[in-house]
């Protein structure tokens, strides 16, 4: 699990703030070990000044890309719960995802707009963004990810129906394979009153692509 805090520096003429974090140190090294294999065969010099600390720090980054195996987004959501007599639709959208596919361990990124209707129950805006980002800091495929939001909040709200339609582009597809560099994937997944009512559907995305600013 990866810990990042932020204090102040002691005996600083200036208040300012230092980042200090905190990895598995077995995690790291077992990493850092597997990425100085994957350079050394490259024929690439492991001594030389801009690589000898790169498996260590590419050992730090990449569990920082997958700290949602840590987290349970259900809790999130659990601990920012309130009733309210509030049964309009409910969007955050353009929330940033960053995520890596499962296949070649290269970034996707993008945004997710996620909607639903309470039915007696809503939980605090941030969580929302907290859950995608619990997910998407895995090894995923963008299919399953939009899902996983999906399925979280129904199972944790109970809400009357759930929107997520997430928009990302996939490193694989840019600068390796077909190397097409303006492709855009857009998935969606939809429960209850979107999934059955057409017009709260189209409000969804009417909404979404609306410049409301």
């Amino acid at each position: 699990m990866i810990e990042l805090t932020e204090k102040g520096a002691e005996n600083s003429p200036k208040t300012r703030y230092i980042k200090v974090e905190r990895y598995k140190s077995e995690t790291t090294q077992t990493i850092a070990e597997s990425v100085r294999n994957m350079i050394s065969v490259t024929g690439e010099d492991l001594t030389r000044d801009g690589i000898k600390d790169t498996p260590m720090r590419v050992a730090k980054a990449f569990q920082f890309c997958t700290q949602g195996y840590q987290i349970d987004p259900k809790k999130i959501l659990e601990g920012a719960l309130f009733k309210e007599d509030y049964s309009q639709m409910v969007l955050v959208k353009n929330i940033e995802l960053y995520s890596m596919c499962e296949h070649h361990l290269l970034p996707f990124f993008g945004k997710a707009h996620v909607a639903y209707i309470p039915n007696g129950t809503i939980t605090g805006l941030s969580k929302i963004a907290r859950v995608v980002d619990a997910y998407a800091r895995r090894l995923q495929v963008q299919e399953r990810l939009t899902m996983q939001i999906r399925d979280c909040i129904q199972e944790t709200l109970h809400p009357w129906g759930v929107a997520v339609v997430i928009e990302a582009s996939h490193l694989c597809m840019m600068m390796r394979g077909v190397q097409k560099q303006n492709s855009v994937t857009t998935t969606s997944a939809f429960t209850g009153a979107f999934l059955k009512n057409t017009s709260t559907r189209e409000e969804f995305l009417r909404l979404v692509n609306a410049d409301l600013h």
